[in-house]
């Protein structure tokens, strides 16, 4: 059975029903690492924005079977300018608790899936050099690291790098 079908999750819109859901993964996320890059937990209004950023863009989150939100992610436009309109930016984060079940990997599939019948024919992530299971869970995915910006942030004293990943989707699986 593909991830995408099993009884354990599904996936529908992200719309603002689930702001409340993503605000507690994603500041999770800001007090338990470097996978998001805030210090101090964002509100509510982060979360909205991020939505209205994703207007044209698949925007997913994923369900338990009880209805919980287990993850989101979204693509958005790399750039507001039209020679880049071929380019989009992913964002994808999942309750801690819910890694290494083949929910992200069956995320990102169907994210890929959908943006790619809108033309989109490359994929941009950007991770900390300390999140190094985001990097290799990218690799394994088809991104190639394209750029690293060294030591451009800070978080709890402590410096790393941005690593930006692009995924040929052309060129790809």
């Amino acid at each position: 059975m593909d991830d995408a079908n099993r009884a354990d999750f599904q996936f529908v819109r992200l719309t603002d029903r689930h702001v409340d859901g993503m605000l507690s993964i994603f500041n999770r996320h800001i007090a338990e690492g470097f996978a998001a890059y805030p210090e101090q937990v964002v509100s509510e209004d982060v979360m909205k924005n991020l939505l209205r950023q994703t207007d044209g863009y698949p925007a997913i989150a994923v369900e338990g079977a009880d209805g919980e939100l287990l993850g989101f992610g979204f693509l958005r436009p790399y750039s507001p300018q039209a020679t880049f309109a071929q380019t989009a930016q992913i964002t994808y984060f999942l309750e801690p608790s819910q890694t290494g079940r083949g929910i992200g990997t069956a995320l990102l599939h169907r994210l890929t899936e959908e943006v790619r019948n809108q033309g989109i024919t490359k994929i941009l992530a950007h991770i900390s050099s300390k999140n190094p299971r985001s990097v290799a869970f990218h690799a394994k995915h088809g991104f190639v690291e394209c750029g690293r910006f060294p030591e451009i942030g800070r978080k709890w004293d402590e410096p790393f790098d941005v690593v930006w990943m692009i995924k040929d989707l052309i060129r790809a699986d």
